[in-house]
């Protein structure tokens, strides 16, 4: 044993030698390729006191800083000198930083010194407003003390000597918590005297003149938000230029004002912030505050072009002689338009002095002669036109300089519902019957070749009370009551939305998700497409219960709030099946469109909507959140009794429990997205809907507005390839797959969708149809069915399962021709 010790030690020791020998043998060959590992300076306050400080940086694992520097008056620190504290040598890491990032740098422990600062603000959050407990936003209020100045002199002389010890710290890498982790810190708050540094030559700053000179710039033409983010990932922040004021946004705004305009913290893109962050730039990043400005002129030139587009009136809106002509004779000054049969009209103006030869379905016009430049000359079409496709050709202008100015708008509706009084009986009764045995309430409106042909409503806008039990005085359903669409909704507002946008080239439906998105990346998401969203191809599941934290996909999904419900659709949302496996309907891909297209708009969805899309029609009962918008609960039909506990089955934060009534009913449009989502909270009438149908059947127009191509229409409604149940967002036929919504006779060319709370639209070009059933199933009791589930009891009735209504209402009009 003895023997074999010596000859370990031996063995140990001739080890020991060759490498202390081997160490001293290599060789130096500097490098020039080399830097200083410290890049950045990270200001901190603690929130805490200096003991309670010292207990978390120094005894307790998870958190440490390379310094800490107490302050005056703290009974904690029992000392009268305030000195800074190496907690950690600057040569080694201190986790100070956590998630972050600066100037293309993460994970900032890495190359970074922190300093903690004992300074204790007050927070406290009203959970009334938002349940989140985020850094910035109205439901929290901080107060923030001032910093002592003993304590400021201290850090200003500790940073000084960072600075000389580390000269790759440029000026704008010294900053604060907030600024490298926004999302999720305030520190070190915008009582921080950053100027105080700055003048001591720690730190960056603007010049004021460049300030108040990028300030004027803005201020004759604001940069959008697009510009901004930009921008601020350009100073340095860890943000994504979404085009949109999101939430990561609103809290990067909120922690640039923190640190260089603290006067001025509203967490808003104004003309301020932009001209403070665009100086700064300017001092430090002069390249880049070039080609960013570049940028905003090019942007303003563009908004210019397109406000200097002139909007098409009509379905044809062209002057004649057409300039781009073609080397076929017979292809030239020629148009169709759709009209009915006795309707039609026609505007000519003529440049100057002139005449003209128009036809219209080969009968030669009279009109007058000479035209008088500029006049606008009316003329009916009535005694020419025919239902379906008409021609107009323009054969002759004179003189050669002259040319005539033609617009013939789109069909619109006319009411010949007196003329198919009689005829619906079938349908009446059934619906009568079900409102004898109990169902609620509906209306019904039929479009037949360009005439409302069927209007009548039915039963109650509000029939139960919250019990369950009739009212003593029922209200009547009227044919102006307006309805919840349900999902509805993402056909009448997402997906003409999305066909508005395409016509436009403003959206690429074959186009990646992220191309809209830049955030919606990780997991598969990169290879999903705007198509794949449209189809429910994308392997989503059919919902996500933001609303409650009781949702299967765990608490961290659990928002009621619209900018953290953005997060999660975008960054959290799992897949259950790859992409394009199958067809699933789910309303999380409308979520996301809806979402796109903000980001394409800059512009929330109903705001859209209503202004590009409804008010040009006409439409003032299409709108989301009607209550919002100065309408009353008494002009919409009534949805579940009880809010959304179905009947005391249900329980999460902020339930509703009275009776829905122009409110959406869908919990993750109320809770989780304000009212407004791409899947649900549209609220309309049938004759509104009526409206919008119409316009599909003309081919994208009503009357002097066009919304879109006929191109656009075919595109968004023909049958997808592997899936033929679904158009873009649109539902199909699929060769009587779906009779139990568009009957046994809907033709192939047929479209259309429903909505949870009792809605069914059919759209059916080959025979020049539309169907709006609108009605309020889910106002009704509910019972439990065999598996102790709650189910109403409006949705036992025929008239509540579309397919049979649906039926009659194609035998009414097959049998009538």
């Amino acid at each position: 044993m003895s023997q074999l010790r010596s000859r370990f030690f031996a063995i140990v020791c001739c080890t020991a030698f060759i490498v202390s020998c081997a160490s001293q043998q290599y060789s130096q060959m500097p490098s020039a390729n080399t830097g200083k590992r410290i890049k950045s300076l990270v200001i901190h306050f603690t929130a805490i006191n200096y003991e309670k400080s010292v207990t978390a940086l120094v005894k307790e694992g998870g958190l440490s800083s390379h310094y800490l520097v107490p302050e005056s008056h703290d009974d904690t620190y029992g000392n009268d000198k305030i000195e800074a504290i190496q907690l950690v040598e600057e040569s080694e890491r201190a986790w100070h930083a956590g998630e972050s990032y600066w100037q293309s740098r993460t994970h900032l422990n890495d190359s970074s010194i922190g300093i903690e600062i004992v300074n204790v603000p007050q927070c406290q959050w009203d959970e009334a407003l938002s349940p989140l407990h985020t850094e910035y936003g109205d439901n929290r209020l901080c107060i923030f003390p001032d910093y002592d100045p003993a304590q400021i002199e201290a850090v200003i002389s500790l940073a000084q000597d960072i600075l000389k010890r580390n000269p790759d710290i440029e000026p704008t890498a010294v900053v604060g918590h907030a600024d490298i982790a926004f999302n999720r810190k305030n520190d070190p708050g915008p009582r921080f005297p950053w100027f105080q540094l700055y003048q001591a030559g720690v730190g960056a700053w603007y010049e004021n003149d460049t300030l108040a000179s990028y300030w004027q710039m803005f201020n004759d033409a604001r940069p959008n938000v697009g510009l901004i983010q930009a921008a601020l990932r350009a100073y340095g922040y860890g943000i994504t230029e979404t085009g949109t004021l999101d939430l990561p946004t609103i809290n990067a705004i909120s922690a640039f004002q923190s640190h260089f305009l603290p006067y001025h913290l509203t967490g808003q893109p104004d003309n301020k912030t932009a001209g403070a962050l665009f100086a700064l730039l300017k001092k430090y990043f002069p390249q880049k505050a070039n080609k960013l400005i570049k940028r905003y002129q090019n942007e303003n030139a563009a908004r210019s072009e397109a406000a200097a587009i002139t909007p098409v009136h009509g379905q044809v809106d062209d002057i004649y002689p057409q300039q781009e002509r073609s080397s076929r004779q017979d292809v030239n000054d020629k148009a169709r338009f759709k009209s009915y049969s006795g309707r039609g009209e026609m505007t000519i103006v003529a440049s100057e002095d002139a005449d003209a030869t128009i036809a219209i379905n080969g009968e030669t016009l009279n009109i007058a002669s000479p035209l008088m430049a500029g006049k606008p000359y009316h003329y009916s079409l009535k005694r020419r036109t025919h239902d379906g496709v008409n021609t107009l050709a323009v054969a002759s202008v004179t003189p050669s300089s002259a040319n005539v100015h033609i617009t013939i708008p789109y069909p619109t509706l006319v009411d010949d519902t007196a003329a198919w009084k009689k005829r619906f009986t079938a349908v009446d009764n059934l619906i009568k019957q079900d409102i004898n045995n109990g169902f609620p309430g509906a209306v019904l409106l039929v479009v037949k070749n360009g005439a409302v042909v069927k209007h009548t409503a039915y039963g109650y806008a509000r029939r139960y009370d919250t019990d369950g039990t009739p009212l003593a005085s029922s209200e009547p359903m009227t044919l102006e009551t307006g309805f919840d669409l349900a999902s509805n909704t993402k056909m009448f507002a997402t997906t003409l939305t999305l066909m508005h946008l395409s016509g436009q080239g403003k959206v690429d439906i074959n186009q990646p998700v992220y191309h809209y998105l830049p955030e919606y990346r990780g997991s598969g998401r990169e290879s999903r497409t705007v198509r794949d969203l449209l189809t429910h191809q994308s392997g989503y599941a059919p919902e996500v219960q933001f609303f409650t934290p009781n949702n299967s996909d765990g608490e961290a999904f659990f928002s009621q709030d619209k900018a953290l419900t953005a997060q999660l659709l975008l960054n959290r949302v799992p897949f259950v099946v790859g992409n394009g496996v199958n067809a699933s309907y789910s309303d999380t891909n409308f979520m996301l469109l809806g979402l796109l297209i903000e980001r394409i708009t800059g512009m929330t969805l109903d705001q859209y909507c209503e202004r590009v899309l409804y008010t040009p029609l006409g439409l003032s009962h299409t709108l989301f959140n009607p209550l919002r918008k100065g309408l009353s609960a008494y002009e919409f039909a009534a949805t579940e009794l009880r809010g959304n506990t179905r009947d005391d089955s249900m329980s999460f934060p902020n339930i509703r429990t009275h009776t829905l009534r122009a409110e959406v009913h869908d919990e993750k449009a109320f809770y989780a997205m304000g009212g407004v989502s791409g899947h649900a909270g549209l609220f309309s009438t049938a004759k509104d809907m009526g409206v919008m149908i119409q316009m599909l059947l003309n081919g994208g127009g009503y009357g002097n507005v066009k919304l879109f191509s006929e191109d656009i229409v075919n595109t968004f409604t023909k049958p997808a390839a592997n899936h033929p149940g679904f158009g873009l967002g649109w539902r199909r036929p699929a060769d009587g797959a779906n009779r139990w919504h568009f009957g046994p006779y809907a033709s192939a060319s047929a479209y259309g969708h429903t909505g949870w709370t009792g809605t069914v639209t059919v759209i059916d070009p080959e025979l020049d149809m539309g169907i709006v059933l609108l009605t309020n199933a889910r106002h009704s009791p509910i019972v439990k069915d065999s598996n102790g589930n709650p189910r109403f009891t409006g949705t036992d009735f025929e008239t509540a399962k579309y397919g049979s209504v649906i039926a009659k209402i194609y035998e009414t009009l097959l049998n009538a021709r």
